[in-house]
């Protein structure tokens, strides 16, 4: 099944969660700097206001380290005339970016699974053997890809609703948060970010927790939504150009 990820420690950075892709810009510029608008999930007991914000500050230590690792092997490679590759991602973040019409049993029984029931729907995926074949299957629906820690950041403070009691819930305080999952001890926004970003042991029951991102129309519209990426359309895996096409849609 889906449990047997290991605990909930920092990541030894020999085996680094994440890929970054190559062009990305250092995760320092941007992707550590909350926009204020964004900082508003507040009421949290004394305590667990002083918890979450220590988690955050090991958070951020903790992508940097991350970062500066991924960097410094990089370089090295360069400099030995080998190449780098990055750690296998083990999270998706998939799109479905085509309507209801005609679409075959199969494929609708797996877009069902996968909870994208709507057009501009989004969901975060774990990829193993299983989804990444269950993806395979609905390819001329979906567009995916590797978040960025940037885009799993905006899209869970810009568009992230939780469920509760079968109602979609805005992520308007942390307490909903700690309510919902403080039993796995996540208990703020951070909280929820690090699960997803580094497919945490909870990263189930935090993507369950959340509610299908509904997304808009992607500014500038699509290329062409019946042909593969990588033929100049738009569905499939565009590794970690989705993010590129997520922020186009948030």
């Amino acid at each position: 099944g889906m449990s047997g990820i290991p605990g909930n420690q920092l990541w030894p950075l020999s085996q680094s969660p994440r890929s970054f892709s190559s062009s990305a810009v250092p995760l320092s510029a941007f992707a550590l700097s909350v926009p204020p608008a964004l900082s508003r999930p507040r009421p949290l007991t004394k305590a667990s206001r002083q918890v979450a914000l220590r988690r955050a500050e090991a958070y951020v230590a903790e992508y940097r380290r991350q970062e500066r690792m991924e960097v410094a092997l990089r370089r090295e490679a360069k400099a030995t005339g080998n190449f780098y590759v990055p750690a296998e991602a083990k999270v998706a973040f998939v799109i479905r970016i085509r309507g209801i019409n005609g679409v075959p049993p199969q494929t609708k029984k797996i877009l069902q699974l996968l909870r994208l029931r709507q057009i501009h729907n989004g969901v975060f995926v774990r990829l193993n053997k299983a989804t990444i074949e269950m993806l395979r299957l609905v390819t001329p629906y979906i567009a995916w890809g590797y978040p960025s820690l940037k885009t799993v950041r905006e899209l869970v403070y810009k568009r992230g609703h939780g469920k509760i009691n079968g109602q979609r819930v805005p992520l308007i305080d942390n307490s909903i948060i700690e309510r919902e999952l403080g039993k796995f001890g996540i208990i703020c926004m951070e909280d929820l970010i690090h699960e997803i970003y580094t497919c945490g042991p909870h990263f189930r029951e935090v993507n369950r927790f959340f509610w299908p991102f509904k997304l808009s129309s992607p500014k500038g519209g699509m290329n062409a939504k019946v042909n593969h990426f990588v033929e100049g359309g738009d569905c499939g895996n565009r590794e970690a150009l989705i993010n590129e096409f997520i922020a186009k849609m948030l």
